[in-house]
């Protein structure tokens, strides 16, 4: 059982934490592959989640949505920003109170850093952090870690982690986690998205040993997964700053040619022009498997947090 209340940030999790609910993942995963829905038992058939996302999504969302259903459950979404009380002027406080009254738990989607740590002060029900602005991305990194594992295993693993890592929220998550495991972590990005001086100091204070570098070629060869994120034009202040970045990362057959034959490519999706489509039905590929790891890591979530309020 996990020690947590509600989940916000990836440092909370230990490795043992981390490993129970990848291994519960498991078990649902192998049920779902055997049977689909019907090799499942109905969980919480009581139990209703609610879904508040003040920020589009289409992989957490559904996948929220799809794996409280596979344990037997409910869900309420509180549909777009623009058709909710929000639009009124409601605070984020008050509406995961009102939220309380009708869900058993929350799922939080807010673009601003720090707000699923705030929303969980207010309520009891468990709320899970399915991404706050630039900062942290929890869920996401618990299913990169089972893809990891199932791909390449999580000790003596050697990762790149490309792109946008100053706004990548599924970064900071994956690399804070990554502490757990003997994992060496290679950092690739334009100098100008570097990553954050805070995520920095906590993966130093963490023993982690950063290995910043601004071109792949340096570090390809010598990767087992190769971990590629999207340039976050939202999250830019300033257009002309973003158009100086575009483009600067792309993964292409030419690009894996340097490549270790078993290299796993991984991302989070979704992803602009960073991955060749060429690349997909190689045996590189593992982010459409990635994505569809969602719903059993994020039932095995579920299933823990609710335990714990049993």
């Amino acid at each position: 059982m996990m020690r947590q209340d509600h989940l916000v940030a990836a440092g909370q999790l230990s490795r043992a934490d981390v490993e129970r609910v990848l291994d519960r993942a498991a078990e649902f995963d192998a049920a779902l592959s055997a049977g689909g829905g019907e090799a499942l038992p109905a969980r919480y058939p009581e139990t209703v989640l609610a879904l508040c996302f003040y920020e589009p999504s289409t992989r957490t969302k559904m996948s929220f949505e799809t794996a409280m259903k596979r344990l037997g459950g409910q869900v309420v979404d509180m549909g777009g920003v623009d058709a909710s009380s929000v639009s009124k002027g409601e605070s984020l406080a008050d509406t995961v109170r009102v939220v309380e009254g009708y869900a058993d738990g929350v799922v939080l989607r807010h673009p601003r850093e720090g707000a699923a740590k705030m929303a969980a002060e207010f309520v009891d029900a468990p709320v899970i952090n399915a991404g706050d602005g630039a900062g942290q991305h929890p869920s996401q990194t618990l299913l990169d870690l089972y893809t990891i594992r199932e791909a390449a295993g999580l000790d003596d693993l050697t990762i790149g982690i490309v792109g946008d890592l100053k706004y990548g929220r599924t970064v900071h998550s994956l690399a804070t986690a990554l502490t757990e495991f003997d994992a060496h972590m290679h950092f690739v990005s334009p100098e100008s998205l570097r990553l954050p001086r805070s995520v920095r100091f906590d993966l130093h204070e963490a023993g982690a040993e950063l290995r910043e570098h601004t071109e792949i070629d340096d570090v390809l060869p010598d990767l087992d997964v190769l971990y590629v994120t999207r340039i976050q034009r939202e999250r830019f202040p300033d257009e002309d700053e973003y158009q100086k970045v575009a483009g600067e990362f792309q993964i292409d057959a030419e690009t894996l040619a340097a490549a270790k034959e078993d290299l796993t490519v991984m991302h989070p999706l979704p992803r602009v022009d960073e991955i060749d489509p060429d690349i997909d039905d190689t045996d590189h590929a593992s982010y459409f498997e990635q994505a569809h790891n969602g719903v059993p890591v994020r039932m095995a979530l579920l299933d823990l947090l609710f335990q714990n309020h049993e």
